[in-house]
């Protein structure tokens, strides 16, 4: 599962941000104040952080920095109430990856994170020079664009490769078909989401079945995940 912390202290948006959020398929962690929001979030176990700057005990500002010189690189979002271009550098400043103005729709909140998400899971894997995911046995090499399971490579479209890395960069998430067909087809695609059923058919046809493994799951009225306990 994706884990993110949510730091706001007004309880009508925290919990319309988790529930927001736990509607994706995210696992969502809450605190109310600054000072529980830098013992949490310096542990290293989110993917994520979404922190509001108006806080209890520390504002949000300071909680980025003191993250940031505990050497915390986890993704921070940052949420604020005004809408000043000093208040926004000054976020951005202390460490804070990206920056929403308040009121926002979950819809811009949840993109803003897929894409935060996205950028630190290259850049982490980037940094050993390689950016390889691994699901079981099952595992896909974004450089050198091949796949396979164990020692065995399997041979996939381009296609079917995007489609692939999309659902092994969140694994354990159910992702949309429109979040799939955002996500690894070209802007320019005018089609249905209907492509997505296919080549998630044609995927499984090629990692799954021939390994009697079921690690494309299909979760009915909401999309499709990687099992990556089945992979």
């Amino acid at each position: 599962m994706v884990d993110i912390l949510v730091v706001e202290d007004d309880p009508v948006i925290a919990a319309a941000v988790r529930d927001g959020l736990e509607a994706e398929g995210y696992t969502v962690t809450h605190t109310a104040d600054g000072l529980s929001a830098v013992e949490l979030g310096s542990t290293g176990g989110f993917a994520a952080i979404v922190l509001d700057v108006m806080l209890p005990s520390l504002n949000g500002f300071a909680v980025c920095a003191r993250l940031r010189a505990l050497g915390t690189d986890t993704p921070v979002l940052m949420l604020t109430a005004r809408d000043e271009e000093l208040d926004e550098a000054r976020g951005l400043d202390t460490g804070a990856d990206d920056y929403l103005t308040k009121p926002f729709s979950l819809v811009v909140l949840t993109a803003h994170l897929r894409a935060l998400i996205r950028r630190s899971t290259r850049t982490v894997a980037g940094a050993d020079q390689q950016d390889v995911l691994r699901a079981g046995d099952l595992w896909l090499d974004a450089q050198g664009r091949t796949c396979g399971r164990g020692d065995e490579r399997i041979d996939v479209t381009g296609q079917e490769f995007a489609v692939l890395e999309v659902l092994m960069r969140e694994p354990g998430r159910v992702l949309s078909k429109e979040t799939i067909l955002g996500e690894a087809w070209d802007m320019a695609y005018r089609g249905g989401t209907s492509i997505v059923e296919v080549y998630i058919s044609l995927l499984r046809r090629k990692i799954d079945h021939p390994y009697g493994t079921r690690s494309i799951v299909t979760v009915r009225g909401h999309g499709y995940r990687l099992d990556d306990s089945h992979a």
